[in-house]
């Protein structure tokens, strides 16, 4: 393993956080979208918003370091895919920035018309910025996304049959972690209908992804051949923990015990972007940039390390006493609000009224 190998583990272990953490913070804005009018969604719409309102600022700290490290390390294979696919990712960043305005606005208006309008611009962005971050994923995976600037073409690089099959995987996958979160967090609030409830969203969205990822195995044999091979090949044991894990996931959701279900869940996602990585190795950019050929120089590795490990220092406790913070039980009664059916004193407005 070289230097450059171990630079981007680090960094795709801070892919891999933002695919869970980040990815269930999505998906709970798209079940803020599916949770009803004003009444009817009221408490499933408090519950997302007390789970996620410590956290969903924080969850972007690990794209932001995926984004500097690919930069400094790696920088001609990030001005390769910024500059290819700038219409994907400009659009994820327009969707962030309306998602994280409507979150932080509707908790301070008080009218009706206004806060359904911000519900509905916090839940649609949550729904349309994983696609078009699991889009630019598509696109770099089908080798579409040659080396330079600008190389590739601007729209077939991320309107392409791998592009969006990874846009309704991103979707998918964000809404089945979001709603297995959920079920713990209704439990630790004392909500057992709302667990049952996301429980039931969990299960279903299962079966659909599942579905979905065994559909996408054909796209992805003809129209990214040696993402295929290598799925196929040196991954398959990563697939086949990521099917087994997401089947001991809806086994643990049938039994209800949701700790044990977000593991499995977790570990199902992470195996299988793991997969991606060591069936797209040796490249970063398929089928022309290797790592090696794509890496700065070995000053500028070693010192990135460094940054990287006093960072690790700093950042990481920080972020396990916040996630740990906010997922212990409340006091006695804390809860008893949303077990009762009582929503908060002003309702969180969903798109429709």
């Amino acid at each position: 393993m070289t230097l450059a190998d171990v630079v981007l583990g680090i960094m795709f272990v801070g892919l891999i956080a933002y695919g869970l953490f980040g990815g269930a913070d999505f998906g709970a804005g798209i079940w803020d979208l599916l949770a009803g009018g004003t009444r009817r969604g009221a408490r499933q719409r408090e519950l997302i918003e007390h789970s996620i309102g410590p956290v969903w600022e924080a969850n972007h700290v690990w794209l932001i370091f995926v984004l500097v490290v690919l930069w400094t390390a790696f920088s001609g294979a990030f001005a390769a895919v910024v500059t290819t696919l700038y219409i994907p990712l400009t659009l994820a960043a327009f969707g962030m920035i309306a998602r994280g305005a409507a979150f932080a606005f509707r908790k301070s208006i008080t009218t009706l018309p206004m806060r359904r309008f911000l519900g509905a611009a916090f839940a649609l962005s949550s729904l349309v910025t994983p696609f078009f971050l699991g889009a630019v994923v598509g696109g770099v995976a089908s080798g579409r996304v040659p080396p330079g600037i600008a190389a590739g073409n601007v729209v077939t690089s991320w309107l392409n049959p791998t592009s969006l099959l990874g846009g309704v995987m991103a979707i998918l996958v964000c809404a089945y972690l979001a709603a297995v979160f959920l079920c713990g967090d209704a439990r630790r609030e004392g909500a057992e209908d709302l667990a049952h409830e996301f429980r039931i969203r969990a299960l279903g969205t299962a079966a659909v992804t599942g579905v979905a990822g065994i559909a996408g195995l054909f796209v992805l044999r003809g129209d990214a051949p040696l993402l295929w091979e290598g799925l196929t090949g040196r991954a398959v044991p990563l697939v086949g923990l990521s099917v087994l894990a997401g089947a001991v996931a809806v086994g643990c959701l049938v039994l209800g015990r949701y700790a044990a279900a977000r593991v499995a869940s977790s570990l199902a996602v992470t195996s299988i972007l793991v997969g991606w990585a060591v069936a797209q190795y040796p490249y970063i950019l398929v089928p022309d940039l290797t790592i090696e050929d794509a890496a700065a120089g070995r000053p500028t590795l070693l010192a990135m390390l460094l940054a990287l490990a006093a960072g690790a220092v700093l950042l990481v406790p920080a972020l396990v006493y916040l996630y740990r913070l906010f997922q212990t039980s409340p006091p006695e009664g804390a809860g008893a609000g949303a077990a009762a059916g009582h929503p908060a004193e002003v309702p969180s407005a969903g798109p429709y009224g």
